[in-house]
């Protein structure tokens, strides 16, 4: 497994606004090949926005990341600031600490 982590501000839209449209977009994330769970965050107190990410495995992030669908992220004008991370997963500890759900792997 990999997880990335994307972060943002709003630029633009409110918290409100921008928590509708995660409704909608939701179902599109979900059908996305490889992504095994997807956090949504929001902090409003510091307008810091974004997502973890947990997928299959790197490639099906690299594949995420080169898509239109998170293109569409980077270039939206209402979110600024846009950055993501990847890391690998210590599987062993993670497991023990209950840290994933092994079932949907």
């Amino acid at each position: 497994m990999h997880v990335q982590i994307v972060s943002f501000q709003l630029n633009g839209i409110d918290d409100a606004d921008y928590r509708r449209a995660c409704g909608g977009d939701a179902p599109t994330f979900a059908a996305v090949p490889g992504l095994l769970s997807k956090i949504w965050l929001a902090d409003q107190s510091t307008n810091t926005y974004g997502g973890v990410y947990l997928w299959r495995d790197r490639q099906s992030m690299q594949t995420f990341v080169g898509s239109d669908l998170f293109r569409g992220i980077t270039a939206d004008p209402q979110l600024s600031n846009v950055t993501s991370r990847d890391f690998d997963i210590l599987e062993a500890p993670t497991e023990v600490t209950h840290g994933t759900a092994r079932s949907r792997v």
